[in-house]
């Protein structure tokens, strides 16, 4: 650590995106973003189900934790666009605008439930503000430790986190169904999680008596094709783009087993402290094995097969969560018309990988020319 910062106090010097700067540095750098990402995670995880139980605050603890994730990211931010270090010019702008969308998002987000009141659904256009900027970091965090963390030991390890970043990111906003199912199901049991104001508030916004309806609206303000439709073409969106940059044969299924890891153990840490719970997507890891067993396919129609099988085991698995354990409402025949863009999607990402892996070998040959005193020509 003490060598660390001596590096960083000698490099704290003007310089262009792409500056030399030694190894040590760089890895760091990334490595101080994997903890501000995991305090911004850990904010959020604890934020979703704090306003499940109580009207908003401002200063909540969750809040405070994921602005101190915020506070590391601005700093991180600062001293790649100062220094150059660490990042090239796409990267630096995918980070800078994605902070930039945040920090806009966030005091929006207060003005908005200011203005509009309760501070619950995952799905208002401030929170998408909010999760846009993330998702935009996420995205220039990847694309610079692949660029510069290749030669890392915890390369691998890193990469399935930045990935778990953007995953963790689009199905944060299925949580608002996740709580909300249980949550209806405690306060038709008589014992809601939230309370009472929080409810009343909830009912007061629809000018109605606290009732079924108003909770209803309160905890599954959606329609229910919303849930899977999301999961799939997000979710296992996010996990087949993944498999196919990274080229590991588990890739998708190690990402959706660490995802569920932690909201298994989030999930239990919040029961151990009295906070609502929710119910957790295992059906995700049903519909990661298959893209992982699909991407072994030697066939040009592995788009069409993948597609389908992938939605047939996800939608499966989703039916027999919601029959044995718990799930949100769901509509089933959205796997109709599902099936159909992630095939698209496949496609895709298999031509967007194939592109990538071209400029790979394109800029490795440069480099091994110029390495031997070539011409890159």
């Amino acid at each position: 650590m003490a060598d660390v910062a001596v590096l960083v106090r000698a490099h704290w010097t003007r310089g262009e995106p792409g500056r030399e700067a030694p190894g040590e540095l760089v890895t760091a750098l990334y490595r101080w973003w994997v903890v501000a990402m995991v305090l911004k995670i850990l904010g959020a995880t604890w934020d979703i189900c704090w306003h499940f139980r109580w009207l908003r605050d401002d200063l909540a603890p969750p809040h405070l934790l994921n602005s101190v994730g915020t506070v590391m990211v601005i700093g991180l931010v600062v001293f790649h666009s100062y220094t150059g270090i660490g990042v090239d010019k796409v990267t630096l702008r995918w980070m800078q605008w994605g902070l930039g969308i945040f920090l806009v998002a966030a005091p929006l987000d207060v003005i908005n439930h200011r203005v509009n009141g309760l501070d619950i659904t995952a799905w208002s256009p401030s929170h998408a503000l909010l999760y846009l900027g993330t998702g935009m970091m996420s995205i220039g965090l990847l694309l610079g430790w692949y660029r510069q963390g290749r030669s890392d030991r915890y390369y691998y390890p890193i990469t399935y986190f930045l990935w778990f970043t953007v995953l963790d990111n689009f199905m944060f906003l299925n949580q608002h169904q996740e709580y909300g199912v249980l949550g209806l199901a405690a306060w038709e049991r008589g014992a809601p999680y939230a309370e009472d104001s929080l409810l009343q508030f909830a009912a007061d916004q629809l000018h109605r008596p606290l009732d079924y309806i108003a909770v209803e609206n309160f905890t599954l303000p959606t329609p229910d094709w919303l849930y899977p439709v999301w999961a799939v073409l997000t979710g296992l969106g996010t996990l087949l783009l993944a498999r196919t940059l990274v080229g590991r044969r588990w890739t998708a299924t190690t990402i959706a087993a660490g995802y569920l890891v932690f909201r298994c153990v989030a999930w239990a840490l919040l029961a151990a402290a009295d906070f609502p719970i929710s119910t957790v997507p295992f059906f995700l890891l049903i519909g990661a094995l298959a893209i992982d067993m699909s991407a072994q396919l030697i066939t040009r129609l592995r788009p069409l097969i993948g597609a389908a099988a992938v939605t047939a085991a996800a939608y499966a698995a989703l039916w027999l969560q919601d029959a044995y354990i718990a799930a949100p409402p769901s509509d089933y025949a959205s796997a109709l018309y599902v099936v159909v863009v992630l095939a698209a999607m496949w496609w895709l990402f298999e031509h967007l990988g194939s592109g990538v892996r071209r400029i790979e070998r394109h800029l490795a040959a440069i480099r091994d020319r110029r390495g031997r005193g070539l011409s890159p020509r």
